[in-house]
């Protein structure tokens, strides 16, 4: 697929990602699926954002079957390794937003729950690519089966938590999503086939949600679109050349599950805070940045990392050749 037509299909999975959305946002105001903030959180988003619509995440990948069908040229072998952890990552998703649905709460799936249904799908799919697709977490070196499924196990889980924590912000990981999807989209270009269509996909889906999703938000993407999200990356980058591709293209993504760790560790085993919130983006609101200040920063960091990163990289790479 030649750039023009693969930027086109993007505009197409943008255009249909907005049109659906819409359609979406009106099924749940009348459902009432709503958001509900939860009680620790700031107290401004309790105030503002409770009660806009969420799980828009589920058009997803109703759009990215349509696009992929229609215009992609995916052989049936190529489905399992490309899809299925994406999908895996929207079940488990969208079984804790209906939790949170029926019982009209901000708790659904408890902790230990929702990550033994991410370990159950991050598995047996990272199992199937490292087995059947014969694929690489690292071109060149090799790891024994045992300790790379469970590296790549634990990064498809982490991916899925970072996307998911970075969704806090009106924009924020929709915007962060499609800079990653696009990023990964102008590297594989120069080639032809699966790589190339897939990340055009899910950039013209991260477009078309923030249509929708830009401040102030008519609707939120919710576990669903952001486990979708973060699986796909991961899937993505092994694909199309390693799991080192998720340190340039899932830069933002991992600032943010890192600065959870490291609060949650200095609280734990320190007693102090490090920020005065986590994720990182409620630090700097409590510091006094405008939400759309943040989530325009926050963009600009993870292109600037996206480059910065990507570019030493390659030059280790390199090095080790």
């Amino acid at each position: 697929m030649n750039a023009v037509a693969g930027w086109s299909l993007a505009a197409i999975a943008a255009f249909l990602t907005g049109v659906l959305e819409g359609q979406w946002i009106r099924l749940v105001r009348k459902w009432e699926v709503r958001q509900v903030e939860k009680s620790y959180g700031l107290s401004t988003h309790v105030e503002k954002k409770s009660g806009t619509p969420t799980m828009g995440g589920v058009v997803f990948p109703i759009v990215f079957s349509l696009c992929l069908v229609a215009f992609g040229n995916l052989s049936w072998e190529a489905v399992p390794g490309l899809l299925g952890l994406p999908l895996g990552a929207f079940a488990v998703g969208f079984t804790d937003d209906w939790l949170k649905f029926s019982k009209r709460s901000s708790e659904g799936l408890k902790s230990l729950e929702k990550l033994t249904l991410q370990i159950l799908v991050a598995l047996p799919w990272s199992a199937y690519v490292l087995l059947v697709n014969r694929a690489e977490l690292f071109p060149g070196i090799s790891l024994g089966l045992i300790p790379a499924i469970a590296l790549l196990s634990f990064f498809s889980v982490g991916m899925m938590n970072a996307v998911n924590v970075t969704d806090g912000l009106d924009g924020l990981a929709a915007g962060a999503s499609g800079l990653s999807f696009a990023g990964l989209a102008l590297l594989s270009l120069a080639g032809s086939g699966v790589f190339g269509i897939v990340p055009l996909v899910g950039a013209g889906i991260c477009a078309g949600f923030l249509w929708h999703n830009a401040h102030p938000a008519r609707v939120f993407m919710g576990d669903c679109g952001s486990h979708f999200l973060g699986g796909l990356l991961v899937s993505l980058c092994v694909s199309g050349g390693g799991l080192m591709l998720l340190v340039p293209f899932g830069f933002l993504f991992g600032v943010e599950i890192a600065s959870v760790a490291i609060q949650i560790v200095a609280i734990r085993g320190f007693g102090k805070k490090v920020f005065r919130m986590s994720p990182l983006h409620h630090h700097f609101e409590l510091l006094g940045w405008h939400e759309t200040q943040v989530v325009t920063r926050f963009w600009l960091i993870h292109a600037a990392g996206m480059i910065a990163t990507g570019f030493f990289l390659k030059k280790a790479i390199e090095a080790w050749g």
